[in-house]
């Protein structure tokens, strides 16, 4: 076990750490300022620049506060970021995102999500960054109902479809592969 001492120590060498990367250290080549990855050109289990790769991720936590960008809508934007970095066209992509569960809110507009929480929706940014990346991102309308949104509120980049449970299980059908985040 780590002694309270020990701790602080480690803590410091890793923040002095932090401090000294390049400042190139960490990227984000395709989706700009989201997602960022440390790209290490000789890894292992580097996606390969000729295949297609088709995700289907399950997003069902929002972020902690409300003015917080979801992590998992991060992870998705990561996600793009390292295949990108390894070669892979962005068109060899076929991802798509669905939102339900405590992830609902982050397809809500700006318009009811200020209304809802105070302040603009902080993944909107993100959201169209996807979108222009070839990333569907879409909400389950069930999720939708089951919190008392209405269809209208949801932003216009956002694809609803009819649930998560069939958006997962058709792609999967379809030969997606499930990312659950």
């Amino acid at each position: 076990m780590m002694t309270g001492t020990a701790a602080l120590v480690l803590g410091c060498a890793s923040m002095a750490m932090g401090a000294d990367m390049p400042k190139d250290f960490w990227t984000t080549p395709a989706i700009q300022g989201y997602g960022k990855i440390h790209y290490l050109p000789d890894a292992a289990y580097k996606p390969r620049a000729d295949q297609t790769y088709r995700i289907v991720f399950a997003l069902t936590k929002g972020a902690k506060q409300p003015g917080e960008v979801s992590p998992a809508l991060d992870r998705v934007a990561r996600t793009v970021n390292l295949y990108v970095a390894s070669g892979v066209p962005l068109m060899q992509l076929k991802f798509v995102a669905v939102a339900y569960g405590d992830a609902t809110s982050i397809v809500l507009d700006d318009e009811q999500y200020r209304a809802k929480f105070g302040m603009a929706n902080p993944n909107l940014p993100l959201i169209e960054a996807l979108r222009k990346a070839g990333v569907d991102v879409s909400v389950c309308a069930q999720a939708v109902a089951e919190h008392d949104y209405q269809y209208d509120w949801v932003d216009k980049r956002v694809t609803l479809a009819l649930s998560g449970l069939t958006t997962v299980t058709t792609l999967e059908h379809d030969g997606y592969v499930l990312m659950p985040l």
